[in-house]
């Protein structure tokens, strides 16, 4: 075998190897080459770039029901041991995010869209949950670790690395990445439905959220290709979640 390439997969069965910790509420074990906190000063400056570049509500009574829905959810997930911020975007798109530093972001779109607060509980939750099982350090692990092995590939591929790394990349991106990311996408779902119920809303409305959203969007990207699991795989996976734990 080519040395860089033999290089690059010893250096990544290595860190592979160093970084496997297991993770109680996920029930398995992720691949972590890279601490939540590193994440801490870039939420920051990403929290204060979308206050300062993008127009706030200044609705106090949507302004309110953020904080309310958001805070239940928040003390249901264990969280309140950390300071929390919320905004209300002026935007037509429905979305929502939650940062690692403790900042809710929600559109008017979104509060728009979900037809009460349980609707709007399983998109926080949705989104704290991905905070609690550190989605975003496992995905930035992971994609390091893959650059590691594709910058081998192409450099044992002399006068072919150019299309050597293309398919590699595009390889990598289907076959690793991308069905990793729609596994963290049912795996925030599951949390999300387990921090609204325990928050006191209600289990059935979130796959309602996802009928509504199902409805809203004009075209779809083939399941294998996207990173997020389709809008009926998803439905499915929270009918049969919320069924085994004999939730309404």
């Amino acid at each position: 075998m080519n040395r860089p390439l033999t290089l690059a997969l010893v250096t990544a069965a290595a860190l592979s190897a160093a970084a496997c910790a297991y993770n109680e509420t996920l029930g398995r074990s992720q691949f972590l080459i890279v601490d939540d906190a590193a994440f801490t000063q870039q939420s920051e400056a990403a929290w204060a770039q979308a206050l300062r570049t993008q127009q706030t509500s200044n609705d106090a009574a949507a302004n309110a029901r953020v904080r309310r829905v958001g805070g239940r959810i928040v003390e249901a997930a264990g969280l309140t041991g950390r300071s929390w911020d919320y905004a209300v975007f002026v935007s037509q798109s429905p979305n929502a995010f939650v940062l690692p530093s403790g900042k809710i972001g929600v559109t008017t779109g979104l509060l728009n869209l979900v037809r009460n607060d349980d609707q709007l509980a399983a998109v926080i939750g949705h989104e704290v949950g991905h905070v609690v099982a550190r989605h975003a350090a496992e995905r930035y692990s992971s994609t390091a670790a893959t650059s590691v092995v594709l910058s081998g590939v192409q450099s044992a591929a002399g006068d072919y690395a150019q299309a050597a790394g293309a398919i590699g990349g595009l390889g990598a991106q289907l076959g690793v990445l991308l069905p990793f990311s729609r596994r963290h996408e049912l795996e925030a779902d599951r949390l999300g439905v387990d921090y609204l119920q325990r928050a006191g809303y209600r289990p059935s409305e979130s796959v309602a959220l996802w009928r509504i959203m199902a409805e809203q969007r004009q075209g779809s990207t083939p399941e294998f290709a996207s990173t997020h699991p389709s809008d009926a795989s998803r439905i499915a996976a929270l009918e049969q979640y919320i069924a085994s734990q004999g939730w309404a």
